[in-house]
């Protein structure tokens, strides 16, 4: 094990930077539980489509990683409510198990056919930001996960402010409190169902995006990132907005301490134990209260 301070703080300022991004995927997937009580398990892998997109925007047409945003964003909120209209839809009143097993079905479905498509091949880019680096009393931070850790604090406030001010927001909070009461008020849910489906999908364009400069892709990547969101979701609180914020600063923090600190293949120790730990002792979450 390595307990240097210099590399503790290292692993501390890349930990929080990574773990914005991963609280923006994570906020996608618990904005479409707290709404619909629906644990999609293929966030991963639409995820993994924003990759790929990003990638092929940037090396095929010459695009600056960070003006994919333009694409990538509206691009994963229609392929998010296509699939839901599809599949999703259909299945809203049917048991939690039904749903489980349709969206690991997408899951799988997603992983395949990007094996077929692009074989199992890791793939990155590099641009312009690559390489340039920050110091700050020996500790160096890359301009891209600074530009991501940003941005996805920008992406995660701008969608709180839809969900706190506008129409669309209220009557998604309405639909996630009271299905029954917004449907007496006017609220269109099954709509209302749609538009948020289409918004968590959309979070994963923005962080694709954001994350790809520093980051690959490959068919597989989806495994693990929605793994993590996941494990961060279950952290912050299932449906709590600012927990999975938190949740993903925490899991970060994690994920490079227990890289810096812990052999290869003890490397997520760390991050799986906290997991347990809460799953055990605080199954609520950080910031949920425990229902009665």
């Amino acid at each position: 094990m390595t307990f240097s301070l210099s590399v503790i703080l290292q692993a501390i300022a890349s930990g929080l930077m990574i773990g914005g991004v991963f609280a923006l995927i994570s906020i996608g997937l618990t904005l479409i539980w707290g709404v619909m009580k629906i644990i999609n398990f293929a966030h991963g892998e639409f995820l993994m489509i924003g990759l790929y997109l990003t990638y092929f925007l940037v090396t095929q047409f010459g695009m600056d990683p960070y003006l994919t945003i333009l694409i990538t964003t509206p691009a994963l909120f229609f392929i998010g409510i296509g699939i839901f209209q599809v599949s999703i839809k259909p299945i809203l009143k049917h048991p939690q198990m039904n749903q489980i097993m349709l969206t690991l079905g997408i899951s799988l479905i997603l992983q395949n056919l990007a094996l077929v498509l692009f074989k199992a091949d890791v793939l990155s880019v590099r641009t312009r930001y690559t390489g340039i680096n920050y110091t700050v009393g020996g500790v160096v931070v890359t301009l891209t996960e600074l530009i991501a850790f940003f941005g996805s604090i920008i992406a995660t406030l701008a969608l709180y402010y839809i969900l706190k001010t506008t129409d669309i927001g209220r009557w998604i909070r309405a639909a996630a409190q009271n299905p029954t009461a917004a449907i007496l008020q006017g609220v269109d849910v099954r709509f209302t169902y749609l538009l948020a489906f289409g918004m968590g999908s959309a979070c994963l364009g923005i962080a694709a995006s954001l994350l790809l400069p520093f980051y690959y892709t490959s068919p597989t990547v989806g495994l693990f990132l929605g793994l993590i969101a996941f494990v961060v979701v279950v952290l912050g609180g299932m449906g709590n907005f600012l927990g999975a914020f938190v949740g993903g600063l925490i899991i970060g923090l994690t994920e490079s301490l227990g890289a810096a600190i812990m052999p290869g293949s003890l490397s997520r120790v760390l991050t799986f134990g906290i997991f347990v730990l809460f799953l055990l002792f605080r199954p609520q979450g950080i910031l949920s209260k425990r229902q009665s």
